[in-house]
């Protein structure tokens, strides 16, 4: 079972670069990082927060892709992950654009977890009707899967109209980008990692011992096989029994959270976590 880290990493936070030099050398297998482009002072309701996630988090998050690329350039093995990019969000041409970049340039490296995001002021400033966030996000990781498969791409649908277009770098993988949908244990979100990803990013990992066959019915529904729906639970604050249960479960990656602040802080949690790594660990893959 692989172990992954993931922080919410702010201008005032160990830099990601070094985090990311220090979580390949202890043996972790990746390394995934947020996505809240801003935080609006309007919002009436308080930020989503989790166990080791501050509320400056969300105001002052530096942008994954860009983050991950510095941490590309340290590193040989780590998977980059974002944990989630807010995929209706972005222009989907661009998007497409920037993980390939960040891909080729990694030697294949990527991970592309994304999610629906639940910050309706943050989504209404991106010109997003927040009820449709779902439709739009579906259309815009399907046209971003054409344009790394295809040599002339293009997709038509309700919110992305793309007609055939030449756009390189492509993935390594001809396979494209792993795509991780992330979200509570919904039909909505299992029906979107069987239709458009390779599995699912649940929060925590509480309820799995139910939510997995579930995942994996949505995958046989549409003719995919269900033993290949990876699913990764994501920002766990690990103890043996917790990662005892998942390895019983077939999980094959945990990412482990650490909150975010000084280097001297957050090395030591990082060593923390590590202990677990001869019991539990496996970077193959």
């Amino acid at each position: 079972m692989r172990l992954g880290i993931t922080a919410f990493l702010t201008d005032r936070d160990m830099a990601p670069a070094d985090l990311a030099r220090a979580v390949e050398a202890r043996g972790f297998s990746s390394l995934y990082l947020p996505e809240h482009t801003h935080l609006p002072v309007r919002a009436d309701e308080p930020p989503a927060l989790v166990e080791g996630v501050r509320a400056d988090d969300y105001r002052r998050g530096l942008d994954p892709l860009v983050a991950l690329a510095t941490a590309a350039t340290v590193t040989s093995r780590l998977h980059l992950g974002t944990g989630v990019v807010l995929a209706a969000q972005h222009d989907p041409i661009v998007l497409a654009k920037q993980v390939a970049t960040l891909d080729h340039l990694s030697g294949g490296r990527v991970v592309l977890g994304i999610g629906f995001g639940w910050n309706r002021d943050e989504a209404a400033d991106h010109g997003l009707e927040f009820g449709v966030r779902r439709a739009v996000a579906r259309e815009h990781v399907l046209c971003m899967q054409a344009l790394w498969r295809d040599d002339q791409a293009e997709f038509h649908g309700e919110h992305v109209d793309l007609g055939p277009s030449w756009s390189w770098p492509k993935p390594v993988r001809r396979s494209g980008v792993p795509v991780l949908v992330g979200g509570g244990a919904h039909d909505s979100v299992f029906a979107a990692a069987a239709e458009y990803g390779d599995g699912w990013l649940p929060i925590g990992g509480a309820g799995l011992a139910e939510a997995v066959p579930r995942l994996r019915r949505a995958f046989e529904v549409r003719g995919r096989d269900p033993a290949a729906a990876r699913v990764v639970p994501f920002g766990t604050i690990p103890t043996e029994a917790k990662l005892e249960r998942y390895r019983a479960l077939g999980i094959d990656e945990v990412v482990l959270r650490v909150p975010s602040g000084p280097a001297e802080a957050m090395l030591a949690t990082l060593d923390a976590h590590a202990a677990f790594l001869a019991r539990f660990g496996d970077d193959r893959g």
